[in-house]
């Protein structure tokens, strides 16, 4: 299989964007071009009104082993002797990878099967909507490789799961299994790999139906909101309410409550 054929795929329709990682046969481990090519597609997502949800799949039996070690391998050995060379590469790789898919103004919801490790793991914690299979499970395997965890998961993991269970994952390099994760609140829906399409369609068509620039809005509300004070979020919060308030979406939802009619949104 060439290169080329590996790379994620996507595909536009009806409003939703559908990204693949495609290198099942590698566990859809990421290298750096599949990252940039991720990278990409998520902010031309944020930036193309024909876009109301984007759902980041994986063909395969295992969603994401993580980043390609025989890459990061080479990688280490070229920057070894380079002071911050290994710093500027993951804040211009994992990081960036990760802030695409926090920083996306449309909802994006991650579908996960089998393994999610490392930078796949992480994929998931930055998405709004996490669909898992029964025999899904998140690992933080960097412990294992002697390796300090990156892709923005020490800001992610704490928020998403707590500091104490966050530490232990990291620390041990234990797998969280999708019902562990389900009760801990990592995402959204466990069902059995059979039913995994009906569930995903379920958020994907209301989603796409939805208030897009409302939703885009109240997401990075929500995303900010850990790490800012009161004043600040309330303030936040005010201003994307006035913003929202010239939308098309703002009027139709008024409008349609008035007129007792079901709600006809654009997304913008």
């Amino acid at each position: 299989m060439s290169v080329d054929e590996e790379t994620p795929q996507s595909e536009k329709v009806d409003g939703v964007l559908t990204i693949h990682l495609n290198r099942p046969k590698a566990a859809n481990a990421i290298r750096p071009d599949d990252r940039n090519a991720l990278i990409e597609l998520f902010q031309e997502a944020s930036t193309d009104h024909e876009v109301r949800v984007v759902v980041l799949r994986a063909h395969g039996k295992l969603f994401c082993a993580g980043a390609d070690v025989m890459k990061l391998a080479d990688g280490r050995a070229k920057n070894a002797k380079r002071t911050t060379g290994p710093m500027k590469t993951i804040m211009g790789g994992a990081q960036r990878l990760v802030a695409s898919v926090l920083d996306c103004s449309k909802p994006v919801v991650a579908v996960v099967q089998g393994g999610a490790a490392g930078i796949g793991a992480h994929l998931a914690y930055a998405s709004d909507l996490v669909v898992a299979t029964d025999n899904a499970y998140f690992a933080e395997s960097f412990v294992k490789r002697g390796l300090v965890v990156d892709g923005g998961g020490a800001y992610l993991l704490p928020r998403r799961i707590g500091m104490q269970k966050a530490k232990e994952m990291v620390f041990f390099g234990e797998k969280l299994s999708a019902q562990e994760a389900l009760g801990l609140g990592l995402v959204n829906k466990v069902v059995a790999p059979e039913d995994l399409d009906e569930a995903v369609n379920d958020y994907v068509q209301r989603l796409a139906a939805a208030p897009t620039s409302a939703i885009g809005l109240t997401k990075r509300l929500f995303n900010e909101s850990p790490d800012v004070d009161r004043a600040g979020a309330f303030t936040t919060e005010a201003m994307a309410q006035e913003i929202q308030s010239y939308s098309l979406d703002s009027r139709e939802g008024v409008q349609a409550f008035v007129e007792k009619r079901p709600t006809e949104f654009v997304g913008w």
